[in-house]
């Protein structure tokens, strides 16, 4: 089978990251520190702007300085590499499909990714960055299946014939997706795969 693999929030928690560095760059701009944890209070994926009230520019400001340490500093969400590197060593093919940007300055974002998947032991087979549209994406090459948490996207690709499952992440957790299977841990995903 070939298996497509969301990277932010499905296989690495970047989220924690990304808040990390957004609240930095807040406290740079306001001059105010923030002293609560804002993951809870993450809802969509526009968390930025909902968060922190930036405009698109003060956005892609704050990613140009830093996008690449958040990149970087990204965790693995627990038992993803194993899980992973089991489904390659059962014979499937692992495609790694990401929205990741790739016009960020100073950030050769394919080179941190590709580190991070070494880093962490990550078998696959190739690695897709910049992937917008990962409908044609996954039609174009025959993908059977993929992991992702975005509930847009599963539900997208579950209408057009291709079969998804939905990484729960806080942005997504109280979305009623009950045609679209729902996973919570990489030891999930492997259970369900084995009964497709």
């Amino acid at each position: 089978m070939k298996i497509g693999i969301d990277i932010d929030d499905t296989t690495f928690l970047t989220i924690k990251s990304m808040l990390k560095y957004a609240d930095k760059y807040q406290e740079e701009i306001t001059g105010k520190a923030r002293k609560n944890d804002s993951l809870g209070l993450v809802t969509n994926r526009y968390y930025l702007k909902v968060l922190y009230g930036w405009d698109d520019q003060t956005k892609f400001t704050f990613f140009n300085k830093y996008y690449k340490s958040v990149l970087e500093e990204c965790e693995l969400i627990p038992n993803a590499n194993k899980v992973i590197n089991k489904l390659k060593d059962d014979g499937n093919k692992i495609y790694f499909i990401t929205a990741r940007l790739m016009n960020i300055d100073g950030c050769d974002t394919k080179n941190i990714t590709k580190e991070s998947l070494r880093k962490f032991g990550i078998n696959y087979d190739e690695l897709y960055l910049g992937v917008k549209d990962k409908l044609t994406f996954c039609k174009d090459n025959n993908i059977d299946l993929l992991i992702e948490d975005s509930y847009e996207t599963c539900l997208e690709l579950i209408n057009n014939g291709v079969k998804a499952m939905l990484m729960t992440t806080k942005m997504n957790e109280n979305i009623d997706a009950k045609d679209i299977p729902r996973v919570s841990s990489w030891i999930e995903i492997y259970d369900l795969i084995k009964n497709i």
